[in-house]
């Protein structure tokens, strides 16, 4: 399993809580009693949740030691956090909303998870989640390949490479368990700035399972290599470099 750096994946704070906020405006549930994060990561989105729900208990939940260290300053008499993967999650009372950002694209075969978490709500409970549906973009595109070149290959043979279904396909599973839903589709334009903007955005999520596994001797140059491809396929402008970021939202409703 990757470790986690909660300091680079939040150089981009204001741009991947965009995606939780959209997805939490379509939650209409006005007091909740038990809300859980799966997949908290450093827990400052998990703490806005007792801001939205001021009666409601909160838990955050990640499988990652390090964003549960880091979310421990966030938390409070309603707010708890644990270390937790969401495959082994069983929770001890009915759960009135689970939210998860960007998380289950990380879990193999995290559809088969559906039934699971449906069955946990309380009646008239909600399960809403996020995930990238960006894996066609160079970013990942261009990582793949490199990562199959033989120079680097042999080392990343048992690296996790993230994945999601698209939006009509978690809308049937969910409309199938009985539950309405509501799916889109979104895809932003991130105006990023600084040396090699696509790289330190993705290499503090997509890329990072990659970078561990390379050793020391290799990381270093196929870092120079990817982010010289990076750089070609996204080419910095007078206003920045656009990072199209497609993403995926479900909201379901007992």
């Amino acid at each position: 399993m990757p470790v986690w750096d909660p300091i680079t994946y939040l150089e981009f704070a204001d741009e991947r809580s965009r995606p939780f906020l959209d997805l939490l405006s379509r939650v209409n549930t006005p007091h909740p009693r038990l809300v859980v994060d799966l997949g908290c990561g450093p827990g400052q989105l998990t703490a806005s949740l007792a801001e939205r729900w001021p009666e409601a208990q909160i838990l955050g939940l990640d499988s990652s030691p390090e964003m549960i260290k880091q979310a421990a300053e966030f938390a409070s008499r309603r707010v708890s956090f644990q270390v937790q993967d969401l495959r082994d999650w069983r929770p001890e009372a009915p759960v009135d909303v689970i939210i998860s950002n960007a998380t289950l694209q990380w879990v193999p075969r995290h559809r088969g998870l559906l039934p699971a978490l449906v069955d946990v709500l309380s009646p008239h409970g909600w399960l809403a989640f996020q995930v990238p549906g960006n894996f066609g973009e160079p970013s990942h595109q261009l990582l793949r390949q490199l990562a199959a070149d033989p120079r680097y290959a042999p080392t990343l043979t048992e690296v996790a490479w993230p994945s999601s279904a698209d939006a009509a396909s978690y809308l049937a599973d969910l409309a199938g368990l009985g539950c309405s839903v509501d799916a889109w589709e979104t895809t932003y334009l991130h105006v990023l700035t600084g040396p090699n903007p696509v790289f330190r955005w993705i290499s503090g999520t997509g890329a990072r399972p990659v970078l561990q596994a390379l050793p020391d001797d290799l990381r270093a140059q196929f870092i120079a290599e990817y982010q010289e491809l990076l750089n070609a396929a996204y080419s910095a402008r007078e206003h920045g470099t656009v990072l199209p970021f497609r993403r995926i939202f479900v909201v379901a409703s007992r």
